[in-house]
């Protein structure tokens, strides 16, 4: 039984999405999100602080480290995280496969937390009612993994069109906002789900 899920994240609006998102998958459970300076930051200082937990991780407890694909291999990324945890000691979900027993799940938002936000178009309409319905059904929207030029820029050029942030996208923001509204079982982003999926196997 899940006693404590504790989650690497790389930034500030990742950390205030979560802030919503992880009470709607774990209900009552406690939750700690530790965040770094950036990107380059998380990856620099995790093995260390895996190192340190694998010393002495309690049974019930369950690591997720999140980190933004950005202009990275996703597989080259992946890897390099699941090999952080194995030089802890620590046993990663994808090393487990479906079994039981992992101490720490790897996921990597493609391409940026944004691209959660364009998953769930009903939860965006809800923070900022002006903008169209019909964004989710055009070409080069409808994957929102697969958002072409910058996931982050399409969703500023998307609310500024429809007369939010006219002074340019306050990711922190938009984030709470949207994050507030959102449904886990209805987003369409395929690294949303993976992330939910891997937050349900800890708590399995």
């Amino acid at each position: 039984m899940l006693e404590k899920l504790i989650v690497f994240v790389e930034e500030y609006s990742m950390e205030a999405a979560l802030q919503q998102l992880l009470p709607k998958l774990l209900g009552d459970i406690e939750f700690q999100i530790i965040r770094f300076q950036c990107k380059d930051a998380l990856l620099k200082c995790a093995p260390d602080r895996l190192q340190g937990y694998a010393a002495w991780l309690p049974e019930s407890w369950r690591i997720l480290v999140l980190v933004d694909r950005d202009d990275d291999d996703c597989v080259v990324l992946k890897s390099e995280l699941e090999g952080m945890a194995a030089a802890a000691g620590l046993q990663t979900k994808s090393a487990v496969g479906q079994g039981e027993g992992f101490q720490v799940a790897n996921r990597v938002a493609i391409e940026e937390l944004e691209a959660w936000f364009f998953g769930d178009w009903e939860a965006v309409r809800a923070a900022y009612p002006r903008v169209p319905a019909t964004v989710p059904e055009k070409a080069g929207f409808r994957d929102p993994d697969a958002i072409a030029g910058g996931t982050w820029e399409a969703m500023e050029r998307v609310l500024k069109k429809a007369g939010y942030f006219g002074t340019g996208l306050r990711k922190l923001e938009l984030a709470r906002s949207v994050a507030a509204h959102m449904v886990i079982q209805r987003n369409r982003s395929r690294s949303f789900q993976a992330f939910a999926r891997a937050v349900g196997a800890a708590l399995a």
